[in-house]
């Protein structure tokens, strides 16, 4: 009789990812041509993670806590995958299922746009709906107990999933891409929290590299990201974020407020202008959490302007914004449920010229 080492599925799996991995390259590092502040020595440049296999900087993360989960021996063949998301990293986690073989269910607030929904059904993924985002984590867990599944539970393990000394992390692929440029150390790098696992990676390996950067998270109204690293306080509770993807109504485990120098609070209209203006100097279409990183970008540049200092700024283009073309892209939408934001587009513009 011939026997069946008892990783074998293990092994499998950890080998198609890796495999999955070696297929796709990395993401790309674009300049942003902005005269009115390149003219005194401060470049600015965004790393497109829209290009990933499933469309946004989430794919990221998908594949470590994958990678993860099965090395701890969480996942085995069969196993149900469940998922509490506000999207993104729900249509990443499926592409992983499917390609695993595992059924996959996302819990997701009912706000949750109609494009990623669909895009988790493509892979094969099941959508549960909740009424607010508050109710997502007990629901997956409860979800993950009467399936006999596993709650890969993003919020809590996104920090402790990814290696942050290196292994081709976002943060490698980011200074490595930056080499060549003018200020080839950025100055800031500005990245929006979901979960908190990107400034905590990106954090850690400037603190591991010795380098002078510094990590900026310019956080949605509604959020409670940023009164928690003012205070400290891991009890806070809020109404959550509208800006899909970034912002959460409680603080996560995995958003470690120490790896993090400064908080910027955005207001909506302000996100929505801002990922309108830039989708028209890109030529394409962004989503509203890049609008967001936008504004913390252009911030730090007036600030570094008016004290005479050089330097990069580096942020993300977090996903597409085909996306979102009947929400925040849609004027309409955006009039009903967040107001109008022209004026704050014209200020935008303005500050640009």
């Amino acid at each position: 009789m011939t026997h069946v080492p008892t990783h074998s599925w293990l092994h499998g799996a950890v080998a198609r990812i890796e495999a999955d991995f070696q297929r796709s390259a990395d993401t790309h590092l674009i300049p942003l041509p902005l005269p009115t502040f390149a003219r005194h020595g401060i470049d600015l440049y965004l790393k497109d993670e829209s290009t990933h296999p499933t469309g946004s900087l989430k794919h990221r993360l998908a594949r470590s806590l994958f990678l993860y989960a099965l090395c701890n021996g969480w996942l085995h063949e069969g196993s149900t995958v469940v998922e509490s998301s506000s999207g993104s990293t729900a249509v990443s986690e499926a592409y992983f299922a499917r390609l695993l073989g595992l059924p996959f269910i996302a819990v997701m607030p009912r706000s949750t746009s109609a494009e990623k929904i669909a895009q988790i059904t493509f892979y094969g993924g099941r959508c549960h709906l909740v009424d607010s985002a508050a109710a997502v984590y007990d629901e997956a867990r409860s979800l993950a107990t009467q399936t006999g599944g596993h709650y890969m539970d993003q919020f809590t393990f996104a920090e402790r999933a990814t290696d942050w000394r290196g292994n081709n992390n976002i943060a490698q692929s980011m200074f490595a891409q930056m080499s060549h440029e003018r200020h080839p150390i950025p100055r800031w790098i500005v990245v929006g929290a979901g979960t908190g696992g990107t400034s905590a990676t990106i954090g850690r390996y400037v603190r591991y590299q010795r380098h002078a950067s510094q990590v900026c998270v310019p956080d949605p109204q509604g959020s409670v990201f940023g009164e928690y690293h003012r205070t400290g306080d891991a009890t806070l509770s809020g109404p959550g974020s509208r800006i899909e993807g970034i912002g959460r109504p409680r603080v996560e485990a995995s958003f470690i407020r120490t790896l993090v120098d400064r908080m910027l609070e955005v207001s909506d209209l302000d996100s929505v202008a801002a990922m309108r203006v830039l989708s028209e100097r890109l030529g394409r279409k962004v989503g509203p959490s890049t609008g967001t990183n936008f504004i913390g970008m252009l911030t730090l540049a007036t600030e570094m302007r008016a004290r005479g200092e050089q330097g990069s700024i580096l942020s993300l283009l977090c996903d597409a914004g085909e996306r979102y073309l009947p929400t925040y892209h849609d004027a309409g939408w955006v009039l009903q449920q967040l107001g109008d934001c022209t004026a704050a587009m014209a200020r935008i513009n303005t500050h640009l010229a």
